[in-house]
Order: structure tokens, then C-alpha cells, then sequence
């Protein structure tokens, strides 16, 4: 390395921990301003909101996986924390001058691509060689799978089991109703107020039994898929020196400009913040791109007053159904159908998504 380069590398040291959505695109965004290291226990990241389509056409899969290519990949967890450094479960040490967590939720995922692929592709043939599914889960997973489901293969059964009192409670009432009404539509039977025992199908048995409140509910099905939400991906920061900076739920506490609290250098995106706001990946692109601008400015020498701030912005909710509808929750509308399905369920955003990252948006191969 020349002395120009090591000077100008000198205080650039980024690391992001969690190749999701935000720290995917925090890597990205920085590659050409400073040493990036992007630390992920996967070789990928997976344009989320489009999984649910891989599981009824396993090959729309190919454009939403995604293998990492900003900066230097280290494949495996963070464990620990320090002033100076990042420990992973494989030992390696990473320093940095300037550290953005983005860990998100606490999921399961085949450590490569092809591994992923391959997880679809079981799940179609899964799906496909069932009379009757049953989904466990109410919030935008287990409707946006229903949905995809009931249009993809109108000839199967379809059970959905939710233990609240409506669907989507995330979003308003009119718009959960909504969501209720079209998959009746499509003869999707939907049980609300329920849990699932899924034991109670064990031993080849594919009769499932429900309980809440008096009523009890069996239900055949050939399989089932668990929908329901994940915990953060915090706990392991209770013992780093980050321990102090979640909040009673497990998030991390973050000020205007996202910067960990009490923390000049430290920054958190995504999903894992305090930020009273719904959960959804534009928001975490959004805090990516706030969270650059600022390291960018620091690095750079610049002042605090030149730093960009993060307001929630006021909020919308679009959940696809199926291929050709969606139900669109505006801050002046709730609507469903064939209109705001235009906006997201043909494609789910993964054109737009890819060439944000620079790649191609129809190509299938990166």
C-alpha cells in the first residue's frame, strides 16, 4: 500500500455487523470511502419481502438472493464487542473506527446461496405435493403466503391460524378486515384467537389442534409453515460494551443522527433500533443512508451540524397478494385490489431494489 493510501485508509475502518437489508447496503454505500468489512454468519443477503414468492416459484429466488461483494466479508457471527474491535464465533478480530449494527432479528439461514435455493426449491415441492396447508401466523408473513398460495394453487386447502383477535396488527383495523375479507375470497379459512399445538401432528398424524378461550379447533393438513415473528438479534450485546445501550425490549437506543447512544462511533440501523416505527425494509434502506451520510461526514472531519438527522417519515404498509393484489394502508387511504397491486406485487420491488445496488434488475446471476 502506498503512504497515500495508508493515510487516507487511516480512521476509515467500517465495520458492519449483519447483512441484512440495511447493513447490506450501509456496506455498499461505503465501499469507496472507506476499509469496509461486512460481518454476516451467511455468504448473502435476501431481498426479504420477496421470500414468500420463492416459496410457490423457487427460480424468482435467483434475483432476490444476492451473494456479498462490498468491501471484505468475514462469514460468520459477531460475539463480542470491544472499543477498538469485532470478535467472531471463528475468532477472527476486526477493528474499526466506526461500527453499524444491523443484526435484525434472530432467524435461521443456510450459510450460502445455493443452500438457500435449495431451501425453496424443498419448500415448493413441499407445497406442491399437499391437498391442504396450514399456516401458523397472522402478521404479513402468514397472509402474504396464504395469499401466494391460494392464487399460485386455487385447488389446495388453505388454513391460517392466527392467536390475536385480527389479522396484520401492525396496521389499522379497516385494513386487517380487509385483508380478512379477500383471502375468504379466495376460500382461505382463517382462525382467529387460536394457537396451534403443532406436536399435536406428530407420528405421521396430519390432524392439528388449536386451543384459546373455550373453543378448540382441529384442522387437517398435509404440512404446515411457521409464520410468526422473531426476536432481535440484541441479546448477545448484553456482553459487549454495548450492554448498556438497549432499552427493556431488547433494542437499541439511538439518537437523531442513529448513532448508538453515548456513542460518537457506534451506529445502529434497521430493525434493531428503539425507533417507535414500523419494522419494514424501505425504513431500514432509509436508516442506511442516513447512517453513511454521517460516517461519511465524520470521516471527512466535518461538524456535528453538518450531520443528517432521522425523522420517521409518516408511514405506509403495502402487503402483496398474490400475484396480481395488494392491500395498501396510505396515511389517507386504506385500499385493496388490482390498483395498489401495481405498486409491489408483480415484482415485490426486487428490480428496483437490485438496481439501487447497482446490479441489473432482470438478471438472475450475479
Amino acid at each position: 500500500m502506498s503512504g497515500i493510501e495508508a493515510s487516507y485508509r487511516k480512521g476509515r475502518k467500517v465495520v458492519v455487523i449483519g447483512g441484512g437489508i440495511a447493513g447490506s447496503l450501509a456496506a455498499k454505500l461505503l465501499q469507496f470511502d472507506a476499509d469496509v468489512t461486512l460481518i454476516d454468519p451467511k455468504e448473502y443477503f435476501e431481498i426479504t419481502w420477496a421470500s414468500l414468492r420463492s416459496m410457490v416459484e423457487p427460480s424468482f429466488a435467483e434475483r432476490t438472493l444476492i451473494n456479498h461483494k462490498n468491501g471484505r466479508v468475514v462469514t460468520s457471527p459477531a460475539v463480542n464487542i470491544t472499543e477498538s474491535d469485532v470478535v467472531t464465533a471463528d475468532g477472527a478480530v476486526v477493528g474499526y473506527d466506526y461500527l453499524v449494527i444491523a443484526t435484525g432479528h434472530n432467524d435461521l439461514f443456510p450459510k450460502t446461496r445455493q443452500e438457500k435455493l435449495s431451501q425453496y426449491q424443498t419448500e415448493y415441492e413441499k407445497i406442491k405435493s399437499s391437498e391442504s396447508v396450514l399456516i401458523v401466523g397472522g402478521g404479513p408473513s402468514g397472509v402474504e403466503l396464504a395469499a401466494e398460495i391460494a392464487v399460485d394453487f386455487p385447488e389446495k386447502k388453505v388454513s391460517l391460524v392466527h392467536k390475536g383477535p385480527r389479522l396484520l396488527e401492525f396496521v389499522g383495523e379497516k385494513a386487517a378486515h380487509k385483508a380478512f375479507d379477500w383471502l375468504a375470497s379466495k376460500k382461505v379459512e382463517v382462525i382467529l384467537n387460536q394457537s396451534v399445538d403443532l406436536n399435536s401432528a406428530s407420528d405421521g398424524n396430519k390432524t392439528y389442534r388449536t386451543s384459546g378461550g373455550e373453543r378448540r379447533e382441529t384442522i387437517h393438513a398435509d404440512c404446515h409453515f411457521l409464520c410468526v415473528g422473531k426476536p432481535l438479534s440484541s441479546q448477545w450485546l448484553t456482553g459487549t460494551v454495548l450492554k448498556d445501550s438497549l432499552d427493556g425490549k431488547g433494542r437499541v437506543m439511538v439518537d437523531e443522527h442513529l448513532r448508538v447512544k453515548d456513542r460518537k462511533n457506534v451506529f445502529a440501523i434497521g430493525d434493531i433500533t428503539n425507533i417507535p416505527e414500523m419494522k419494514q425494509g424501505y425504513i431500514a434502506e432509509m436508516h442506511a443512508n442516513v447512517a453513511v451520510k454521517n460516517i461519511k461526514v465524520m470521516m471527512s472531519g466535518g461538524k456535528k451540524k453538518k450531520m443528517s438527522t432521522y425523522k420517521p417519515g409518516s408511514e405506509m404498509a403495502i402487503v402483496s397478494l398474490g400475484r396480481k393484489d395488494s392491500l395498501a394502508q396510505f396515511p389517507f387511504a386504506t385500499v385493496i385490489g388490482c390498483l395498489p397491486g401495481l405498486i409491489k406485487s408483480k415484482d415485490l420491488f426486487v428490480g428496483k431494489t437490485r438496481k439501487t445496488r447497482g446490479l441489473d434488475p432482470k438478471r438472475v446471476r450475479d
